[in-house]
């Protein structure tokens, strides 16, 4: 940090397995992705091509080369796996991960119906060629799933071998976990964690209003997914209590008043 403040919380060092702030790229050009790294490195620990964008990206491999360059793992979006996974190329996407240099992979079901058994097998299938990240919920806001199956769901696949589970929100951070409104579904996010340890939950909030409900009800160190770029320093500002909605959420008492 630039300056000595006391009452800071303390932020896991990177490397980091709690804390994880994952942003989402949906089409940063090389020269955009390599000014968002200068600025921004410290505080990034996973980067997402969102969706399918990987597949339309130009000059992609110089841009993974940017985020090597700051030792950031990239990602594929789950939308890519599941559009392989559909044509019957589940082979193909793990080639594509290995030509290049992928070592993150993502496995959702947001798009289309996988039997969460097959599901699974997937997930066991890819720790073999790295980190799993496996996504749970679904891009449907019609589609209601009830608290326990969340907890049945997030338990199966870590289970299965995926390093975290994400609660799906959408880019909107308006389905899945939240309401059509974006506002929380506290009652489920509850009851997951009664269940599910709250360090291998990836939450999805793009949206301050989820980031800053999080981060007070499971501190500096929760992880939080699809982040913008351009929100990445107001992010790690809120979670240490250096923006409005947190100044006084790590003061102590006395200080406070």
């Amino acid at each position: 940090m630039n300056f000595n403040l006391t009452q800071i919380p303390e932020r896991h060092p990177k490397p980091r397995k709690a804390g994880i702030t994952m942003v989402m790229d949906k089409g940063l050009s090389v020269n955009e992705a390599r000014n968002f790294m200068s600025v921004a490195h410290p505080h990034v620990d996973i980067v997402k091509l969102g969706f399918g964008t990987s597949f339309v990206t130009p000059n992609l491999e110089e841009k993974l080369e940017v985020y090597a360059s700051y030792d950031i793992p990239v990602y594929f979006g789950g939308t890519l796996f599941e559009a392989f996974l559909i044509r019957n190329q589940f082979d193909d996407y793990i080639a594509v991960c290995k030509n290049f240099g992928i070592k993150y992979m993502e496995v959702s079901d947001g798009s289309i119906t996988i039997p969460h058994t097959e599901k699974c097998g997937y997930i066991e299938k890819l720790t073999a060629h790295g980190t799993v990240l496996s996504e749970v919920g679904s891009k449907d806001a019609a589609h209601i799933i009830p608290p326990y199956k969340w907890i049945e769901l997030m338990r199966a696949e870590l289970s299965a071998g995926a390093t975290y589970v994400i609660a799906e929100a959408r880019e909107g951070g308006n389905v899945g976990i939240y309401r059509g409104s974006g506002e929380v579904r506290e009652g489920l996010v509850q009851e997951i964690l009664t269940q599910i340890p709250g360090e291998r939950i990836l939450w999805e909030a793009p949206q301050k209003e989820q980031q800053l409900y999080f981060i007070e009800l499971l501190g500096c160190n929760v992880n939080l997914g699809n982040i913008a770029p351009t929100e990445v320093l107001p992010l790690e500002a809120m979670r240490i209590g250096l923006r409005g909605d947190t100044f006084h959420l790590f003061l102590d008492k006395a200080t406070a008043q």
